[in-house]
C-alpha cells in the first residue's frame, strides 16, 4: 500500500475538511465562482449597519439632553415674519409654478420637488411633534408651508433615514396615493411602508440606484446613525441622495456630518450637481459626544466638495434639536458660501412655503 508523508496527510485533511464544510453548509459541486460566500460590505455590521470609515458612534443622549428639548417645546422662539409664506401664500407660489421644474420648502428636511412632471416628497414630517413622547419633545414651531390636507398628489418619496423627524409615521399613514406613490429608502425601511399601505417599495444600499418616471435615485453614503426608540439603533440604513432627470441633477444630504473624503468623492462620481440641499443645523449638540450634524461652514464645504452650483439651506428654523440659537445657521451658512466664493444669489435660505425655479430653467 502507497504511503503518504506527513505533508500530504495534512494537505488530505485540508481538502477533506473544505469539501466536508461545503456539503454541510448546502454548497453543490457548481464552480467556485458560484459557491463563493458573499462579502458584506463594510458599512455593514452583524445586526445592522455603522459608518465607514469607522467613526465613533454618537452616544445615548442623556437626561440632561431631553430635559432641554422638553423645555423647547414649552418655549418656543419668537418667529420673524420674513421667515415664512401664510399657507395661503404658499399654495398660490406653488400653483403658479405648476409645470415648470421647481423646488419647495415645506420646513425643516420636507421638500417638494417637481421635475419632469413628476412631484417627489423628502423626508416627510409634516406634524407638530417630533418626539416618541406624544407631545412632550421637539416641537414645530412653524407651520408647514403646505399642510397634509393641502398637499399635491405625490409621485415618489425619498427618505434618508429613519429619524422620528425625516419620517413621521402620522404623515406616512396620512398620505393619499399610497397604491401610486413610489417610495425609495436605505436599507431596513421598507416594512415601515408595506405595514401602511404602500405597495411600491424599494430598499437601496449605498452607492445603489433605482428610477421610476425618468427619475433616477441613488443611495448615497453619509455619516449618521438611525433609530426611533431605546432598542432599535443602527438596525435601519441611513443614506445621503443623488435624484436626477435628463435635465436636473441634485444632492440631498439628508442628515450627516463632514468627512474630509466622503463629499469629495460623492462630486468626483457621482457629480457635478445643479443644487445641494444641506443640513445647516442642529450642531451645538456636539457637547453631548461626536458629531452627527454639520455646522454651517461644513455644509459650505459639502456644496463645493459634491461640485454644486446652487447651494440650499435645510434642517434648520423648524424645529429645535439643538441648544445654538434658531436663527444663527443661516447667518453663518451664508457668510461661509461667500467665504467659499459661492456667489450670494446661488445661496438660497428659502422661507418656509417658498417655491422657486431649479436652476436652468429657461
Amino acid at each position: 500500500m502507497k504511503k503518504f508523508s506527513l505533508e500530504q496527510k495534512l494537505t488530505f485533511s485540508r481538502k477533506a475538511s473544505i469539501l466536508i464544510f461545503m456539503f454541510v453548509v448546502g454548497y453543490s459541486s457548481s464552480s467556485l465562482s458560484e459557491t463563493e460566500v458573499q462579502v458584506k460590505p463594510n458599512h455593514h455590521t452583524q445586526n445592522g449597519f455603522r459608518n465607514y470609515p469607522v467613526i465613533p458612534d454618537p452616544p445615548a443622549v442623556g437626561v440632561a439632553f431631553y430635559f432641554r428639548r422638553v423645555m423647547d417645546s414649552f418655549f418656543l422662539p419668537d418667529i420673524p415674519d420674513e421667515h415664512f409664506l401664510t399657507e395661503k401664500e404658499s399654495i398660490s407660489q406653488f400653483q403658479q409654478l405648476n409645470g415648470k421644474n421647481s423646488i419647495t420648502w415645506l420646513g425643516h428636511a420636507t421638500f417638494l420637488i417637481r421635475i419632469n412632471g413628476m412631484t417627489i416628497l423628502t423626508d416627510p414630517y409634516l406634524t407638530e411633534f417630533a418626539s416618541p413622547l406624544w407631545e412632550f419633545g421637539p416641537r414645530r414651531y412653524v407651520q408647514p408651508g403646505i399642510s397634509l390636507d393641502n398637499l399635491p398628489s405625490i409621485d415618489i418619496i425619498v427618505v434618508s433615514h429613519n429619524h422620528l423627524d425625516h419620517l413621521d409615521a402620522e404623515t406616512i399613514e396620512t398620505l393619499q396615493g399610497k397604491d401610486s406613490i413610489h417610495v425609495f429608502v436605505p436599507l431596513g425601511l421598507k416594512s415601515f411602508f408595506i405595514d401602511r399601505g404602500y405597495t411600491n417599495v424599494e430598499e437601496l444600499d449605498w452607492n445603489r440606484r433605482s428610477s421610476y418616471g425618468g427619475i433616477e435615485l441613488t443611495a448615497l453614503p453619509a455619516i449618521h446613525f438611525s433609530g426611533r426608540g431605546l432598542n432599535d439603533k443602527n438596525k435601519t440604513l441611513w443614506c445621503s441622495w443623488s435624484i436626477s432627470s435628463q435635465s436636473r441633477k441634485i444632492f440631498f444630504s439628508g442628515d450627516t456630518s463632514y468627512s474630509p473624503t466622503l463629499f469629495k468623492t460623492i462630486g468626483q462620481v457621482n457629480g457635478p450637481f445643479d443644487l445641494a440641499i444641506v443640513s445647516i443645523g442642529a450642531y451645538k449638540t456636539r457637547k453631548y459626544g461626536p458629531a452627527s450634524h454639520l455646522t454651517p461652514e461644513e455644509a459650505a464645504k459639502v456644496v463645493m466638495e459634491t461640485k454644486s452650483n446652487v447651494a440650499v439651506a435645510m434642517h434648520w428654523g423648524t424645529i429645535q434639536l439643538s441648544d445654538e440659537p434658531p436663527f444663527e445657521p443661516p447667518v453663518r451658512f451664508k457668510k461661509a458660501t461667500q467665504d467659499s466664493g459661492i456667489a450670494s444669489d446661488q445661496t438660497w435660505v428659502m422661507k418656509i412655503g417658498e417655491t422657486r425655479l431649479l436652476p436652468g430653467n429657461k
